[in-house]
């Protein structure tokens, strides 16, 4: 199930998710031009990746924002920035850009710190968004919870976009972020559940003045929990099912 957009459209050009994406896809390449032997690679790692091991000794905190700038693989790099832009520029129409930026790093170093938490003598490196992202993402159900997001839903020959609402597709992803945390043993390394979950509730949390100032759930009564203004229309989709 993998979200490709939402029925959101911004009001605003959102230069701070742009320049985001952009900087991460350029710090990116730049590691693939210039760190070409895994030595190479490990030094640069142990400076600017986030070591679990290396924040509880004191040191090295500057990993706590530099390690959410980095990606392990094309992939990776590609499914956060996916996120990124489909659940970023609406929440930077609504804070602004400044403030969304300010917040967007809070939610990384906040993430980064829940990950050091759960395993704090950890020696493997930690990096990427997706913490930072999933901040943007708790930020994104608590003021819009109906929104419509598309979704491609593949399994075996069965392929096929449809729009569900937000807090669906959010809250199964978060559920998905503590079920794994909560029963994968962090030192086997993988993925970074509790970054993900810790960002998506600091940014539920730091998103709350916000609605507050909105109304809170008189925003929600008047809006019915969807965005503010008409949503965006897409044609059907061509996506074929493939039958049997």
């Amino acid at each position: 199930m993998i979200p490709i957009r939402d029925h959101n459209p911004s009001e605003r050009t959102p230069y701070i998710t742009l320049s985001l994406i952009a900087l991460n896809t350029a710090v990116f390449l730049g590691g693939l031009a210039l760190l070409q032997t895994d030595y190479a690679l490990s030094l640069f790692y142990y400076d600017y990746a986030l070591l679990p091991f290396r924040i509880s000794g004191g040191e090295n905190y500057s990993a706590l924002v530099t390690s959410v700038f980095l990606h392990g693989g094309v992939l990776h790099l590609a499914g956060n920035m996916l996120f990124l832009w489909i659940f970023g520029d609406n929440l930077e129409d609504e804070m602004g850009h400044i403030p969304f930026l300010i917040f967007y790093l809070l939610c990384g170093i906040g993430a980064s710190l829940a990950q050091v938490v759960t395993d704090p003598l950890s020696q493997i490196p930690t990096v990427g968004a997706s913490g930072a992202i999933a901040g943007v993402m708790g930020g994104y159900l608590l003021l819009y919870p109906k929104a419509k997001v598309d979704i491609f839903i593949f399994f075996v020959v069965f392929f096929r976009i449809f729009p569900i609402p937000a807090w669906i597709m959010l809250g199964l992803w978060f559920a998905i972020q503590l079920f794994n945390g909560i029963n994968v043993e962090p030192s086997l390394g993988g993925v970074a559940y509790w970054a993900h979950a810790g960002g998506f509730v600091i940014g539920f949390l730091g998103t709350l003045p916000l609605w507050f100032r909105r109304g809170g759930v008189l925003f929600w009564r008047q809006t019915h929990g969807v965005p503010p203004h008409p949503e965006a229309q897409y044609g059907r989709s061509s996506v074929p099912v493939v039958r049997r």
